[in-house]
């Protein structure tokens, strides 16, 4: 896994962790904020009560007030919650804690809540309140109860008691528990896809320079890629290319003249062994057959000198520098006009199976047409006198040529290095190797124009040469 996939999955763990440890502390704090508020409420409301309240603990109005408000109707709507009925309770106790006085019917009347912490600790004149269990099973059951003093706060001669269940305030809690949950976890989930975008928008283009570096070291000719204006990883994307190609030229140069040195060398020495020998008396057959050595010699040196020359012209490009509409069948055409003399000389027919209408491409028809070229004249060289050499010309979703010899075909120790530079197998028509240039122009000039170029073996034998180029 790359470092950038580890950052960022260490960047969305704390993220998730942080928002986990947010999420459940706001969660945790609904409850008891919410309870707070309520009883900050009933507080006002039991001072208020406590005061209309005589030292002879006369209720007064409290029984009758409380029965109507249990009996009324009504729908109040709090935010998402529908409240349908009172649910405030009251009770008031003498000095020794003895209720004298419960709105629930008075089912407690008589009994003794001085243990209670909301009675007991208002009789000793601090603020008393509980929350107490119904059913000690059940946390829903709970009822908060809220004290105030009746007469002198400091010596009350009794005590008023709110009460109200918290069942009635838990729809509200658990409203807004779900909108905590949903929001922060939008939130959340926001905050995620935003750095994940980041990490791809910022790190995408060092994918792609990463892609780009790894091509060119195992010698193909990548474009440089798309990062996109405003990057400021362009600027490290020109660098680069800058870099690869101030590298290239000068690796190239060298590679270059040590190539032409090495291969000049067969030539010149046979050159100078012939003509040395001329300088002797010998039968005039003799001086012929070396003339022709020395004709032939430099006849080869010329063509290798030709193809490092054309050969350097399509290794020296990144990509074609203006393409035109072409037309691969006319150009294909041509090549085989250029390749029928040394046919003819090799007594090797031509079998053409072109499209009768033009082929369009965007291309270099020159160098198309140097590239067919020479895979016609490769033909043609391992091709037995009297054989056929087939050119046929494909427009699918892409554009085929296929040329077939009826040869030997390529060796199974050849094939891996067929398109390496100064590589050659003797041609049978001249006994001798070729310039072991034309496979590799061939090679240069496809992937030039997007493309590939393959040999396999034809049926029943001989090579089957093909060169695909995007339509």
């Amino acid at each position: 896994m790359r470092l950038t996939r580890l950052i960022l999955v260490a960047i969305i763990l704390v993220i998730i962790s942080g928002f986990h440890f947010l999420l459940r502390t706001q969660l945790d704090e609904v409850a008891p904020r919410t309870f707070q508020a309520t009883e900050e409420s009933m507080i006002d409301t039991a001072q208020i009560l406590a005061a209309m309240i005589g030292q002879d603990l006369d209720p007064g109005p409290l029984p009758d007030a409380f029965d109507a408000a249990h009996q009324r109707q009504f729908r109040a709507k709090i935010y998402e919650h529908l409240k349908t009925e009172v649910g405030l309770g009251c009770l008031i106790t003498d000095a020794e804690g003895i209720v004298v006085f419960d709105s629930h019917d008075g089912r407690d009347v008589g009994k003794d809540y001085s243990t209670f912490n909301d009675v007991a600790r208002t009789l000793k004149g601090e603020y008393g309140a509980r929350s107490s269990r119904i059913d000690e099973e059940d946390s829903s059951s709970s009822v908060l109860f809220v004290a105030a003093p009746i007469g002198d706060p400091l010596h009350p001669s009794g005590v008023l008691s709110l009460s109200k269940p918290q069942a009635d305030v838990l729809p509200i809690v658990n409203r807004r528990r779900i909108e905590i949950f949903w929001g922060t976890g939008l939130i959340g989930i926001g905050i995620l896809c935003f750095v994940t975008a980041v990490f791809v928008w910022q790190y995408r283009p060092v994918g792609l320079l990463t892609d780009y570096a790894r091509a060119i070291e195992e010698g193909k000719r990548p474009a440089l890629p798309q990062l996109g204006a405003g990057r400021e990883v362009n600027t490290l994307a020109r660098a680069l290319e800058s870099m690869r190609e101030a590298l290239e030229g000068r690796q190239y140069a060298e590679r270059y003249v040590q190539t032409l040195t090495h291969e000049m060398k067969s030539p010149l020495a046979a050159i100078r062994g012939a003509a040395e020998l001329l300088d002797e008396d010998m039968p005039a057959v003799d001086r012929e057959r070396f003339l022709g050595n020395i004709r032939a010699e430099a006849l080869r040196a010329d063509r290798l000198l030709n193809r490092l020359l054309e050969l350097s012209a399509l290794e020296g490009r990144s990509g074609l520098d203006a393409s035109t509409e072409v037309d691969l069948r006319e150009i294909t055409l041509r090549a085989i006009d250029h390749a029928r003399p040394i046919a003819e000389l090799a007594g090797v027919e031509l079998d053409l199976q072109l499209p009768k209408i033009p082929v369009p491409l965007r291309g270099d028809a020159f160098i198309l047409r140097s590239a067919i070229t020479n895979l016609l004249e490769n033909a043609i060289d391992f091709s037995p006198e009297g054989e056929t050499v087939r050119v046929r010309l494909e427009r699918a979703e892409a554009l085929t040529l296929i040329i077939e010899d009826r040869g030997p075909g390529i060796p199974d120790y050849a094939r891996e290095r067929i398109f390496e530079r100064f590589f050659s197998l003797r041609q049978l028509n001249h006994a001798r190797k070729g310039t072991g240039l034309g496979l590799t122009l061939v090679k240069e000039a496809a992937e030039l124009h997007g493309g590939s170029i393959t040999l396999s073996p034809a049926t029943p034998h001989g090579t089957r040469a093909v060169l695909m180029l995007p339509a």
